[in-house]
């Protein structure tokens, strides 16, 4: 650190390098998180259907959300070529987004799933196995040293991937503020970011992450347009 300037830990590129529990990870600018030596590709809260969902209820929105989300699914998929497949909860988001989903949709997403284990971990927003699609449903998937599950949790040892909370960091610096979305991690757990197009974001100051986090160890992989960018906790501000 010089001064009280923001330093951008190593890792600033297309992708930051980290570690959990001691497995190597690729923080993806897109919001997927990759873990090379398990050819593990991970997303969360993919949120699909989210515009029906509006819809459904009289809320119009531009009716873009699932095509976007799974053009970038598809690039991350197609970058990493993955062996493995999570994703983190939330996928749909309600228990009935996954009937919804337009035919063309439905047949590119079961193009991204062939010839690869995919795993759709219960979210709190689709606790049910997602209708007519492949893969396994679980509530929480552990795979070596990993543990990945929807809701993070104070009480889970060292090792959990977890999404639900979408965080996002925000700094400040000479004078102008920056808030991204971004991966919130100590080294032994990793909060993901939402995947989806048309999901919020919380602060990884705010009380909802109390308790996950060693206060001296956290670390915001902030995402930029085109760099992830790895802030020390100690520079991060509320809002």
């Amino acid at each position: 650190m010089r001064g009280a300037e923001p330093i951008f830990l190593p890792g600033a590129g297309n992708a930051a390098e980290i570690a959990v529990a001691g497995e190597a990870a690729l923080c993806d600018r897109r919001g997927a998180l990759f873990f090379p030596d398990l050819g593990l590709l991970c997303v969360s809260d993919l949120h699909l259907e989210k515009g029906s969902s509006f819809a459904r209820r009289g809320m119009l929105v531009p009716p873009y959300d699932t095509a976007a989300t799974l053009l970038r699914l598809q690039a991350v998929i197609d970058y990493y070529r993955p062996r493995i497949v999570v994703s983190l909860g939330d996928s749909f988001h309600d228990d009935e987004g996954s009937s919804r989903l337009p035919s063309r949709m439905r047949l590119d997403l079961s193009a991204l799933m062939a010839g690869r284990d995919w795993f759709w971990v219960s979210g709190n927003h689709d606790p049910s196995p997602p209708a007519g699609l492949p893969g396994d449903t679980v509530e929480a998937l552990a795979v070596g040293a990993l543990t990945f599950r929807h809701e993070p949790s104070k009480k889970s040892p060292p090792g959990e991937i977890a999404g639900h909370l979408h965080p996002c960091a925000r700094i400040v610096q000479r004078g102008r503020s920056v808030r991204r979305r971004c991966f919130a991690s100590d080294g032994e757990r990793i909060v993901m970011p939402a995947f989806g197009a048309y999901t919020g974001s919380l602060n990884v100051l705010d009380r909802a992450y109390a308790g996950l986090f060693r206060p001296d160890g956290l670390i915001a992989y902030m995402i930029g347009a085109s760099k992830v960018f790895a802030i020390a906790g100690a520079m991060l501000r509320p809002g």
